[in-house]
């Protein structure tokens, strides 16, 4: 059964010190990936929303590496995405959804995407949202990441998945049920 994210997931301090410290290593070592922002003003954004701690550092456990890509100046509200080189590998290995998992007869994944991220209290990157991502750097080179696939394509038994080869960016599309080692998938967290 799809799982939900849980509020009441927290971290210890000792955790929370540490997650902030290698965000904001990141943040500072990638600053072509939000010019313009101050990390004064995403550490202020994150402490006033602690319940998000969780999610930013489920991305890390699970080798998303998340970091900023923007702000929104009129809410104030950060956007963080995940930014590891590859897929992240915490995350590969799953089929699209709950129902494509459902309709493996055998050999089926451990989950799939569509449920980690909303046990992580993430959303999976829409494939518009994976090209805005590249033009930030070179990522999924060797692998690949699902993204939102469209209710209609979804209602045929399809998925579609994004990569980069070729220096472009490519869409494919496969059965949902289906799972590769190199293939995971990509989320984006508001905060």
């Amino acid at each position: 059964m799809p799982t939900t994210p849980n509020s009441k997931k927290k971290l210890t301090a000792d955790q929370r010190d540490a997650l902030l410290k290698t965000l904001k290593a990141r943040f500072e070592k990638n600053m072509r990936r939000h010019k313009g922002i101050d990390w004064s003003k995403v550490q202020e954004r994150i402490e006033a929303h602690p319940a998000k701690l969780w999610s930013l550092n489920e991305m890390e456990e699970t080798g998303g590496e998340p970091d900023v890509i923007g702000f929104d100046k009129k809410s104030g509200e950060i956007t963080f995405c995940d930014c590891a080189p590859e897929s992240p590998k915490g995350r590969r290995s799953t089929c699209y959804d709950y129902e494509a998992l459902q309709s493996r007869k055998e050999h089926k994944p451990k989950t799939s995407a569509i449920d980690m991220a909303n046990e992580i209290g993430i959303t999976i990157l829409t494939a518009a949202q994976y090209r805005e991502l590249q033009e930030l750097g070179e990522f999924d080179l060797k692998t690949s990441s699902w993204v939102k696939t469209p209710d209609d394509i979804r209602e045929l038994g399809g998925a579609i998945f994004c990569d980069r080869r070729y220096n472009k960016v490519f869409m494919y599309h496969n059965g949902a049920e289906s799972y590769y080692g190199a293939r995971g998938f990509r989320g984006i967290l508001t905060v």
